[in-house]
């Protein structure tokens, strides 16, 4: 198990940034998959974006070009970096942690809450 701390959200104008984290503790961090979800009102939760011990990345069809999914292994956080932001990626946005193979034994943090509005 891992326990996980999200921090970064916040109200932000459409086309701005924001860059969320996650730290996390409990476990060896290098070896897991790390993931973004996000659940917007009355929808869903959906993986925006994810991370693997090689540092191989996926993301949802429409943050493409626009998210990037990071990790730091020394300071055990991985980051999720969000530009050209629009109305629609307004939703609590998750971090998850699991090990390969494995997710459904997903860690997960708090959430924090993501606002794009003008």
């Amino acid at each position: 198990q891992v326990q996980l701390v999200e921090s970064g959200g916040g109200l932000v104008q459409p086309g701005g940034s924001l860059r969320l984290s996650c730290a996390a503790s409990g476990s060896i961090f290098s070896i897991y998959v790390m993931g973004w979800y996000r659940q917007a009102p009355g929808k869903q939760r959906v993986l925006v974006a994810l991370i693997n011990s090689g540092s191989n990345t996926n993301y949802l069809d429409s943050v493409k070009g626009r998210f990037t999914i990071s990790r730091d292994n020394t300071k055990n956080t991985v980051y999720l970096q969000m530009n050209s932001l629009k109305p629609e990626d307004t939703a609590v946005y998750y971090c998850s942690a699991w090990l390969p193979g494995r997710s459904v034994e997903q860690s997960w943090g708090q959430g924090t809450q993501v606002t794009v509005s003008p």
